[in-house]
């Protein structure tokens, strides 16, 4: 046999081992009323005689950091026969298995008592698992196919919500890899289950399902399992079509109750959705709905190019979540207008805050969304013990990239454009074929879709790789909305939280344009008198600016630390803006404007 052949068999032989690996995980809850779970992961058919076992350090749909392994102790490996193996913890959350002969067992147990989207929760009521806060995997095995079973308490009777593939009972379920598997969240109890099924494309359907955990009537479940089906509809049509779901359908995993905590994490083809209220059924509900669901499209089959593939093992930096992540908080909010869940004031609210972010926030001022968007690894659910300047160079990339998205829209519909056509054309050029993207391909998609190159590049030069102010007044009038001061004619120092007390003692960092901030006080100063008079209590510092008007200069005593110090503030206007509509200031709204908000803000459920 040539060296050449030998080389093939050889190389065919590593395919068939590959193949062949097998990751099972037993999952079992000897001591659930303490939180814990005892896991098994076995390896199978492996040629490797040492293996590295490990817990994630992140989680698909967060960015920063979370460190899993902390919950993860009594770690033991066996072979075959039940004989003990070789571990080494070579890391806080990474283990060494020497002396394997083609299996290996490690076990473990597990601690988890925080339910939400980004961690586990283990209790006698229910379970809730992200799986990055929960398995250990294997390096070097990512591509090898995982089954999983989960062993109830004995005597419940709970189901199982999960986009986990079906295994061969009702507790075993399969995953094709590690990428699906980290991306399959998965929710164990007395659950209220709601279902329907919706026409997609070609005469196809597709099917949804809500998994309720909440202390609720049957018929107040499906009220809103209506209400969540409706959202389904209305983002539809922004694409278009439904996306393929590889689970044969798409889940809901809604724990709404005061014992989770708040959250909502997107998955390809799930959400898991935590809100710590009692469950009334209430539209005030359904926001994370709406954004979950949007992210079906947006991020995880329109993907950046910087999360894949999602590396577990570190922070997850990227350039675009301005787009991922801010574009879909803007629909998230469209939707529920269009559906009819939010009215037009209320709206109104979501439209002020948008723009206030992009032209009255220090952090908007002084990066664009891609520097924002870089942010993450730092801010997403990251956890800081030391003071940042957050306040005075960062604006969060959720609302920053919102009020791109509203900037954008309205300037494509002021050319007879639309944003939801735009996201259709990103849909068929980056998300339907599952290419992912960086920020100049959504410039292309933008030059491509507005036929205009010079438009697309000036958007992205100011608004997106820069951070230049946009004019939304003129573009807002053409819906019959007014963009004005909220405090005209009213004097201001700066918005800062106080502790009342002898004196006011600043909670929070001044802000850069701020009276407070010009004149060099700081958070932990403590304001002792304004213009002579004692300012014990808020009530008292509001008094003295209402009696002044901007352009005014005050005397302010303070102490820092030990130190007494004087400071003289001048007085300005409050910044920030409000959108009302025409007709709450008694304003016409012409047949122009209302053919363009009902374009952009009615229903397109045909």
């Amino acid at each position: 046999m040539t060296k050449k052949l030998l080389s093939i068999f050889a190389l065919q032989i590593i395919a068939l081992n590959a193949l062949a690996q097998q990751i099972s995980y037993d999952v079992s809850f000897p001591n659930i009323v303490h939180h814990e779970a005892n896991i098994k992961v076995s390896v199978s058919d492996v040629p490797q005689h040492e293996l590295t076992f490990r817990m994630s350090r992140s989680s698909p749909g967060r960015y920063a950091t979370h460190e899993y392994g902390k919950n993860v102790y009594e770690v033991s490996a066996f072979d075959k026969s039940g004989k003990n193996l070789p571990i080494q913890r070579v890391d806080g959350d990474v283990y060494k298995v020497s002396g394997i002969n083609g299996f290996a067992r490690v076990e473990y147990t597990l601690y988890a008592n925080h339910a939400d989207g980004t961690y586990a929760g283990i209790d006698p009521s229910s379970i809730h698992l992200n799986m990055p806060a929960t398995f250990m995997w294997v390096k070097d095995l990512e591509k090898a196919p995982i089954e999983v079973k989960f062993n109830l308490p004995e005597g419940s009777k709970w189901t199982i919500a999960t986009q986990l593939l079906k295994g061969k009972d009702t507790h075993t379920f399969t995953a094709p890899g590690l990428q699906y598997f980290m991306d399959s969240p998965t929710k164990i109890g007395k659950l209220i289950w709601k279902e329907w099924t919706l026409e997609n494309i070609d005469g196809k359907q597709s099917k949804f399902k809500l998994a309720l955990e909440a202390n609720a009537s049957d018929s107040l479940a499906s009220q809103f399992a209506d209400k969540v089906k409706k959202i389904t509809q209305e983002a539809k049509t922004v694409f278009g079509e439904y996306p393929v779901f590889e689970s044969s359908q798409y889940t809901f995993l809604a724990s709404i109750n005061p014992y989770v905590k708040g959250d909502g994490m997107e998955h390809r083809n799930s959400t898991m959705i935590s809100i710590p209220v009692a469950f009334n059924g209430s539209d005030q509900l359904l926001g994370v709905f709406s954004h979950e669901f949007f992210h079906t499209w947006n991020v995880e089959r329109i993907r950046p190019k910087s999360l894949e593939p999602f590396n577990f093992e570190k922070s997850n930096m990227s350039f675009e979540l301005w787009f991922a992540e801010g574009f879909t908080q803007y629909y998230g909010d469209l939707i529920l207008e269009r559906a009819g869940f939010d009215d037009l004031a209320e709206y109104c609210q979501t439209l002020t805050a948008l723009v206030n972010t992009k032209e009255n926030t220090v952090g908007a001022k002084r990066i664009s969304p891609v520097q924002a968007s870089n942010m993450a690894v730092f801010v997403d659910a990251g956890v800081a013990v030391d003071k940042t300047n957050y306040p005075n160079f960062y604006a969060s990339y959720y609302p920053y990239g919102a009020s791109v998205a509203l900037a954008l829209d309205l300037e494509l519909r002021s050319k007879g454009l639309n944003l939801d056509d735009f996201m259709k054309m990103v849909w068929q050029k980056h998300g339907k074929p599952e290419i992912p993207y960086t920020v100049a391909d959504l410039q292309k998609v933008l030059s491509d879709y507005s036929k205009d190159k010079n438009f697309a590049a000036d958007f992205f030069a100011k608004y997106v790789n820069g951070h230049e102010s946009f004019n939304y007044k003129p573009l807002l009038a053409k819906a019959g909305l007014t963009l004005k001061r909220q405090s005209e004619g009213q004097a201001w120092i700066g918005d800062v939280r106080y502790k009342e007390g002898p004196g006011l003692t600043i909670l929070n960092n001044t802000l850069i344009g701020s009276p407070l901030y010009a004149a060099g006080l700081d958070i932990d100063d403590q304001i002792l008198k304004v213009e002579g008079k004692n300012t014990g209590i808020q009530n008292d510092l509001n008094a003295i600016l209402q009696s002044h008007k901007p352009g005014d200069k005050i005397t302010v005593e303070y102490k820092h630390r030990e130190e007494t110090k004087l400071a003289t503030i001048e007085l300005t206007e409050n910044p920030r803006l409000l959108v009302v509509p025409n007709e709450t200031l008694g304003q016409t709204v012409t047949p122009e404007m209302q053919k363009f908000r009902e374009a952009w803000l009615g229903t397109k459920i045909k």
